[in-house]
């Protein structure tokens, strides 16, 4: 099979497209022919290593998963033996982020991880963009409390993150201001926002609105800054740990000091939240945004489009065939 593989870490130019011996599944494993996959931060900071402790994870010197790709969608083409959830034939989506392999033409997995049948109302392929962002998403608010009536601020609004969060948000009955560029106002506001700070326009910190949450999704506010636009007993999550790892040391310290406090949530992912979202998206109360497509084949320049930092939702990769209308 065809699967983009990388044997160091650095940038875009390490991954390369080769052939690769097909997986077998064991007893309790499904084989899925992938017909998309995506690229996101997870896959292009663990590729470049920029923050050196992944290395500690992922291979200190060499990446020991040499396949990306924690996000998948495809067919289930051979189940084995004791396998008694899925069917051969069953179109699937799902979230490996313990060996990823989603770049790849063909994937195993435990019928018992983060995998489920995908929603009756959207494509496989668009299915494949379900879960990277709104997982985080969706654990950051559970983290945070959120509840109906809460007046909660999400800066980078129109990432594979903050386009969920917003809608998952809203599905709770919060009250969203969302902070996004120019281009994305409109995208923004048809996502359900309440309110929307376009941030080449207006100023953040001149508003008079205080919050009961504010999520960074893109880590472009510290919690020094934020301080000013939470309520009294606010809370502040960013998904990134901050300057020299800020954000998980502060989540101490306001634990036992102040009542504006830092929380830094380790993200988690089962099959029961799989479920939880696919039934979200049946319900219409969430879909993710799709930014662009690429081939397997043009996995550089794909590597390549999400370093820049400036995608909209998801980057789908297509595989087997597959095309945008799948």
């Amino acid at each position: 099979m065809k699967a983009a593989i990388y044997k160091k870490y650095g940038g875009p130019y390490v991954v390369s497209v080769q052939k690769v011996g097909k997986p077998e599944p064991s007893d309790k494993e499904i084989l899925i022919k992938i017909s998309a996959s995506t690229i996101n931060r997870t896959d292009t900071g663990i590729r470049s290593a920029e923050y050196f402790v992944t290395r500690f994870f992922y291979g200190l010197f060499r990446p020991k998963r040499q396949i990306l790709g924690c996000e998948f969608a495809g067919t289930v083409e051979k189940k084995g033996g004791k396998v008694s959830r899925f069917s051969v034939g069953d179109e699937v989506f799902g979230f490996n982020e313990n060996t990823f392999g989603g770049h790849a033409e063909y994937l195993k997995i435990s019928q018992d991880a983060a995998v489920s049948t995908i929603p009756k109302n959207l494509s496989v392929v668009k299915s494949a963009a379900i879960l990277e962002g709104a997982h985080y998403a969706l654990n950051i608010i559970r983290a945070a409390k959120v509840r109906s009536g809460a007046d909660v601020l999400v800066y980078g609004a129109t990432g594979a993150i903050g386009s969920a969060a917003v809608q998952l948000l809203k599905a709770k009955g919060a009250e969203v201001t969302a902070v996004c560029n120019t281009r994305n106002v409109q995208l923004v506001k048809d996502l359900g926002a309440n309110a929307v700070i376009d941030y080449q326009k207006e100023n953040l910190f001149d508003i008079s609105t205080r919050f009961d949450f504010v999520f960074d999704t893109v880590g472009k506010i510290n919690f020094s800054k934020s301080k000013a636009l939470l309520k009294e007993n606010g809370i502040y999550i960013s998904t990134e740990p901050g300057k020299n790892w800020e954000n998980a040391f502060l989540a101490m310290k306001t634990f036992f000091r102040g009542k504006k406090r830092v929380l830094f949530p380790i993200p988690k992912i089962d099959q029961k939240t799989v479920i939880y979202l696919r039934d979200l998206v049946e319900q219409d109360l969430f879909s993710p945004v799709i930014d662009r497509y690429f081939y397997l084949d043009q996995i550089v320049d794909a590597h390549t489009y999400v370093d820049l930092g400036m995608k909209t939702g998801n980057v789908i990769i297509l595989m087997n065939g597959s095309t945008r209308s799948d």
